[in-house]
C-alpha cells in the first residue's frame, strides 16, 4: 500500500503530533550521525520539543562546535561589512568622478559666456551661446522692469505722490488741451485784425456776424 504525501502544516491532534515528532526526531538524529561518520563532517544538532525538552547530537563537542559557529558568523559579518564599505567607497568615487566632470563642463560653459575660450568653438556652438545670452538678457530686462515697477508702487504708497512718468504724461495732456483751446473757433480770445488807437478798439461795437 502506497503512503500518501504528508501535507506540510501543523498537526492539530496532540497525540499524532507527538508521535510524528518522536519518529522525525529519531530519523533526523540518525541522519546527522551518518553524515558525520560517512563524510567526516563536524555536525551539531539541537532540537527542542514542543514541551521544551532538549534533544541534541554532536559529532565532537557541542560547545566547541557552537564557538566555531559563532566565530565563523562573526568573521562573515566582518567580511560582509568590509565588502559593503568597499562597495560604498567605490560608489562614492564614481559619483565624485561624475561630479568633477560636470563641474569641468560648467566651467567651460562659464568661460564661453564670458567670451573666453571661443577659438575652438564651432559655428553651431557659437550660435547656441549667443541664443542663451539673448535669453538671459531678456530675463534680466524683464526682472529690472519689474523691480522698477515695484519701486514706483512703493513710492506711491509711501509718499502719496504720482510717479514722474505719470506727471510728465499729465503735463503733456495739459499742453495738448491748451493747443486745442487756441485752435477752437468758439474761444473768447479776439483774433481779428484792427488798425487804430486802443481807445477806438475798446469802443468798437460788437460785430453782427
Amino acid at each position: 500500500m502506497v503512503r500518501g504525501k504528508t501535507q506540510m502544516r501543523r498537526i492539530e491532534n496532540a497525540t499524532s503530533r507527538q508521535v510524528t515528532f518522536s519518529k522525525r526526531r529519531n530519523g533526523l538524529l540518525k541522519k546527522a550521525f551518518e553524515l558525520s561518520v560517512l563524510c567526516d563532517a563536524e555536525v551539531a544538532l539541537i532540537i527542542f520539543s514542543p514541551r521544551g525538552k532538549l534533544n541534541e547530537f554532536a559529532s565532537s563537542s557541542m560547545q566547541a562546535t557552537i564557538e566555531r559557529y559563532r566565530k565563523h558568523t562573526k568573521d562573515n559579518q566582518t567580511h560582509n561589512k568590509s565588502v559593503e564599505q568597499t562597495m560604498q567607497l567605490q560608489h562614492l568615487k564614481q559619483e565624485a568622478t561624475v561630479m568633477m566632470k560636470k563641474i569641468e563642463l560648467l566651467e567651460i560653459s562659464k568661460r564661453k559666456f564670458l567670451g573666453e575660450g571661443l577659438g575652438s568653438c564651432s559655428l553651431e556652438e557659437l550660435q547656441q551661446v549667443e541664443l542663451q545670452l539673448e535669453k538671459s538678457v531678456t530675463k534680466i530686462r524683464a526682472r529690472k522692469n519689474q523691480v522698477f515697477k515695484d519701486q514706483i508702487e512703493l513710492l506711491k504708497e509711501k509718499y502719496g505722490i504720482k510717479p514722474m512718468v505719470q506727471a510728465s504724461i499729465n503735463k503733456n495732456n495739459q499742453i495738448k488741451d491748451l493747443n486745442n483751446t487756441e485752435s477752437n473757433p468758439s474761444s473768447d480770445v479776439e483774433t481779428e485784425l484792427f488798425i487804430g488807437l486802443p481807445e477806438t478798439r475798446l469802443k468798437r461795437p460788437p460785430s453782427n456776424k
